[in-house]
């Protein structure tokens, strides 16, 4: 039996040295084409065998072969395969190798599963829900965030700032500011914010807020009766909050830091001139440099010479503004 099976080597290995060596000889053009009817002639065998019965001769040239082939292709897989892995968590690796069957790809379940392996990822299912980043990329356009931002004045009384930001557009609506943030105050700024949403209001499904004490129950009862869910963050966690917290630090690199706050009324102009701007005109890289309130890219410029600019400038030359002269 053992020299059968040297033998039937031995012939196979020698054969496909004689082939090799007419491929080499031939030109390219003939090869390519033969290539490719041998290929369509393996997708023929593959429609009427579901599973080719492989002896022993066989594995062992083609994994010998498998090592000719350049390299490139076989990353080319393993990294489709890490990519759907990190993009589909709760999958695993069969659904994974389903999946690349469909797409053509012609790997093994093993194959898949030691590919996940050697990457790091687990094969098996994540049996958890999504990751915080992934439910808020999911849910953007049904997301609320609220937050407090607090302004020292000159004469050291220090001013609460309620604002919440639409996290798809990341427009911002600052709600009112005061000295003494008392539970009826932010339950009135809550119900004027639904107000100033109107029919919008339905659009929204979560609202992310801290669990700063300043948040009354009543508040939250607001946002309740419009269907909207109340996700509070966990304990000093600021990042679960980011999109609020990105906010609070470019209203104050942009614009608090400049500023002498005389009082309330003197910070709420301030602040309403700098949100005009951040929801009108301020380019955003998370909506392709686009402003929160734009809804298309500007005409592309064709003739650079006769373009005219004119800048404007928002809280005396503090931010400037830049458009096209129509």
């Amino acid at each position: 039996m053992l020299l059968a099976v040297i033998l039937s080597f031995g012939y196979t290995l020698v054969r496909l040295v004689l082939q090799l060596f007419v491929v080499a000889v031939r030109g390219d053009g003939a090869n390519e084409i033969e290539i490719l009817v041998l290929r369509h002639q393996v997708a023929v065998l593959r429609r009427q065998v579901t599973r080719a019965d492989l002896e022993p001769t066989d594995r062992a040239v083609l994994a010998a072969l498998s090592r000719l082939v350049p390299r490139p292709r076989w990353s080319s897989v393993a990294g489709r395969i890490r990519r759907l892995a990190q993009d589909n968590p709760s999958w695993g690796y069969r659904r994974i190798h389903g999946e690349l069957v469909g797409l053509g790809y012609q790997v093994s379940a093993s194959t898949v599963w030691k590919i996940l392996n050697a990457a790091g990822v687990d094969p098996a299912p994540r049996r958890g829900g999504p990751t915080w980043t992934q439910f808020l990329t999911s849910q953007a356009k049904a997301i609320l965030a609220c937050d407090f931002l607090h302004v020292d004045s000159v004469l050291l009384k220090r001013i609460y700032v309620l604002f919440a930001m639409e996290i798809a557009t990341r427009r911002v609506h600052v709600l009112g500011a005061t000295a003494n943030p008392t539970g009826a105050w932010v339950t009135q700024q809550a119900r004027n914010l639904v107000m100033d949403l109107g029919e919008r209001a339905c659009d929204f499904k979560f609202l992310i807020r801290d669990r700063d004490a300043k948040f009354a129950g009543s508040f939250d009862a607001v946002f309740t009766a419009e269907g909207i869910r109340v996700v509070r963050t966990p304990p000093r966690a600021p990042r679960a909050n980011a999109y609020a917290e990105r906010w609070i630090r470019s209203a104050r690199r942009e614009c608090l830091d400049h500023v002498l706050v005389h009082g309330e009324r003197h910070l709420l102009a301030v602040l309403g001139q700098y949100v005009t701007h951040y929801n009108r005109h301020r380019p955003h890289q998370a909506r392709q440099q686009l402003a929160p309130m734009a809804d298309t890219a500007p005409t592309p410029i064709i003739n650079l010479t006769a373009v005219r600019v004119r800048r404007r400038a928002i809280l005396n030359g503090l931010i400037n503004e830049y458009r096209q002269v129509a």
